[in-house]
């Protein structure tokens, strides 16, 4: 027998192997997907370009689940587009009680968001019926309630009891802001008063509850509208499952402060598609005419 000798490596004429090519079978099962076109959907677990999701409203096709969307793309699903006059932009929150790091928490929050504050408010219209909005921003420390939110709020709604306009405002917030402290408790009285002066003189409030919306803001204005909406399968409560559980120690029911649940229990009044969100609250508008805007008897 002849004897057996080992090339060395610079014999083997493999190419080098492309990260893009299938390798294995794990490769052949899950193929290569850029994360810039496809969005893995939390609920289904099915892959969704990215395109179609926008398309969409950002609602799953598979399976009907609403993605978190940023305050501005709220507005631009809603509000008939070259309507909207934003109000307030540029107050800002700052360190009131000298709260550990806030200040690098609060430029975080802008670089991530875009925004100034947890909340965007202005006026426009909804299929041409004159409004004024407020919408809350997850992408913004999970749209918790800052003095500058509570005020923003407060603003709009002063605004609309003034020129006899409804008002909407679509709700998602951790609660109120710890780095304030008992300022930011403060906010839901002085949101909650201005929701009263509106309400006094017999103007229309909506509001439509998104995932999640918790804490302070559900103990306040989420649900003193005199119409409730929220998006399907939306978390709404003002402690959280796990604490409710620890403290009763009972097992909560299934689906426990989901938006269905709270629908059945008669805390919201209707749950409505993202798609039908528009032309819902436009309907609900002109079924109110006394809301419409007039001309204000003191000016």
């Amino acid at each position: 027998m002849g004897q057996v000798f080992e090339l060395p490596d610079f014999f083997n004429f493999l190419k080098p192997k492309n990260e893009l090519e299938n390798q294995g079978e794990f490769a052949e099962n899950h193929p290569y997907i850029p994360e810039e076109l496809w969005i893995k959907c939390p609920v289904c677990k099915n892959a969704v370009l990215s395109s179609d999701l926008m398309e969409n409203h950002k609602v799953c096709p598979k399976c009907g689940y609403h993605f978190r969307i940023a305050a501005r793309q709220r507005i631009e699903m809603t509000i008939d587009e070259g309507t909207f006059a934003e109000m307030d932009a540029e107050m800002t929150s700052d360190n009131k009680i000298d709260f550990p790091d806030y200040e690098k928490k609060l430029k975080s929050a802008k670089l991530s968001s875009g925004e100034n504050e947890s909340v965007l408010t202005g006026t426009g219209c909804i299929n041409g019926e004159k409004t004024v909005i407020a919408v809350m921003n997850s992408q913004f420390m999970m749209g918790s309630m800052g003095t500058v939110t509570g005020e923003k709020i407060t603003r709009a709604f002063e605004y609309a009891t003034k020129h006899r306009l409804p008002v909407i405002i679509f709700t998602v917030s951790g609660g109120a802001r710890m780095q304030e402290g008992i300022l930011s408790l403060m906010q839901m009285a002085k949101t909650s008063g201005a929701v009263k002066l509106h309400s006094d003189a017999g103007l229309l409030y909506i509001t439509v509850l998104t995932d999640p919306t918790t804490g302070g803001v559900t103990a306040s204005f989420a649900m003193e509208g005199d119409i409730i909406l929220a998006e399907p399968h939306a978390l709404i409560g003002f402690a959280g499952p796990r604490v409710i559980e620890q403290t009763i120690r009972q097992k909560l029911p299934k689906d426990f402060q989901s938006a269905e649940f709270l629908l059945e229990k008669g805390f919201i009044d209707a749950v409505v598609e993202r798609k039908n969100m528009k032309d819902t609250l436009a309907r609900l508008i002109r079924l109110h005419p006394d809301t419409q805007q007039k001309e204000v008897a003191a000016e």
